[in-house]
């Protein structure tokens, strides 16, 4: 699926930056994008991915750190707890200030 997605995104670009017509027709795929893009159906999937993906990181970081356990270095253990009060306190920006969602 991201193989696909990843196609028909190059595709689009192509599209975009190889036609002959003009501001005119991008325009219009702009349009057709924000279209897309604002529909509910596509808004609730997105948000319905964007869950899961949440729910298999926590899943996949507590499997991980059952296995790794106490052999972690102190910098890096101390940088998680760290970025999970972050998280929990809901600032919710990295260091590059951007946020999470």
């Amino acid at each position: 699926m991201r193989y696909r997605l990843t196609f028909i995104a190059g595709l689009a670009l192509g599209y975009v930056l190889g036609t002959r017509a003009g501001r005119e027709r991008y325009e219009q795929l702009v349009k057709s994008a924000r279209q897309v893009a604002q529909n509910p159906a596509v808004r609730n999937t997105a948000e319905s991915a964007a869950q899961q993906g949440r729910q298999f990181a926590g899943k996949a970081y507590h499997v991980v750190s059952d296995k790794v356990g106490d052999r972690v270095p102190d910098s890096v253990a101390q940088r998680v707890r760290t970025l999970r009060e972050r998280s929990v306190n809901g600032t919710g920006e990295d260091d590059w200030g951007t946020s999470n969602t």
